[in-house]
């Protein structure tokens, strides 16, 4: 049994490398700080979904921001992207707000509290 990975993953991988690269080296002080957490190809390679964060975390008026900026650059980040990885066809792209982590850590706030909340054990 082999454990091929899918063409779509391998490029997904070297799609959010290059997206990285990108947004570092562009000037916009609305993407500075954007890390690409993820990025999802569908398996005909036509569309992209890169999620992004910001690295200290960002309130929803920022996230807007930080999305409307890289909606902007989304036409060179995409043509760039395609030379970089080689792609034939250019993909659609989309970025999304990668709130995974912040409902993590809410969620590990929230056990701490009921942690807090019980009385200790008499043991």
């Amino acid at each position: 049994m082999t454990t091929e990975v899918k063409r779509s993953q391998r490029v997904g991988e070297r799609i959010r490398q290059e997206v990285s690269l990108l947004l570092r080296g562009l000037g916009d002080p609305r993407i500075s700080g954007t890390v690409v957490t993820r990025v999802e190809v569908t398996d005909d390679l036509s569309y992209v979904r890169v999620f992004v964060r910001r690295e200290l975390g960002a309130s929803e008026a920022e996230r807007k921001v930080l999305l409307r900026g890289l909606d902007g650059a989304s036409g060179k980040i995409r043509r760039d992207v395609t030379r970089g990885v080689g792609l034939r066809v250019a993909p659609g792209f989309k970025f999304l707000y990668d709130e995974g982590i912040d409902a993590q850590h809410r969620i590990e706030e929230i056990l701490q509290e009921i942690k807090a909340e019980r009385p200790d054990d008499p043991k």
